[in-house]
């Protein structure tokens, strides 16, 4: 009598078992998850906040410049760069030392590498993250106002 339980009961699972593991599969050509085209975090293979078109790259010492972030990445390098974004940036990275950062909107977060970095913001609540701060530098990462 036990025999029949246990043999049912093995049976039923391995019938079930392909049904089970094949539900939740998507087929292999289905287009990706269509978030928001602000939220740059969508369901691919590309790693979120990769560089994408758009994204603005400044490499270079002394440089001033004004620019449109048109809701990209803002990534600074070098050494004593002021730069004013206008617009709304999806992040702000910075990295060097004495750079001058004002933006008017950043989204999703601000990264700061190295020392006496400063990154002003008008609008939006970014995730800060000071990288030099956390080695005993001396940063400043504040929201002005507008």
């Amino acid at each position: 009598m036990m025999w029949r339980a246990v043999a049912r009961s093995l049976a039923a699972c391995l019938v079930s078992l392909p049904f089970v593991l094949t539900a939740g599969a998507p087929d292999a050509d289905a287009e990706p998850y269509v978030c928001n085209p602000f939220a740059r975090n969508c369901a691919d293979t590309s790693v979120v906040g990769a560089q994408v078109p758009g994204d603005t790259h400044i490499t270079g010492n002394g440089i001033e410049r004004t620019l449109d972030c048109n809701n990209g990445t803002l990534l600074v390098f070098g050494t004593g760069n002021q730069i004013n974004a206008l617009g709304s940036c999806w992040a702000v990275t910075v990295q060097g030392s004495s750079n001058l950062i004002v933006a008017d909107n950043v989204v999703n977060d601000i990264t700061v590498y190295g020392f006496d970095q400063t990154v002003f913001y008008k609008s939006g609540e970014p995730f800060v993250l000071d990288r030099g701060r956390e080695l005993g530098m001396a940063n400043r990462v504040d929201r002005v106002a507008a």
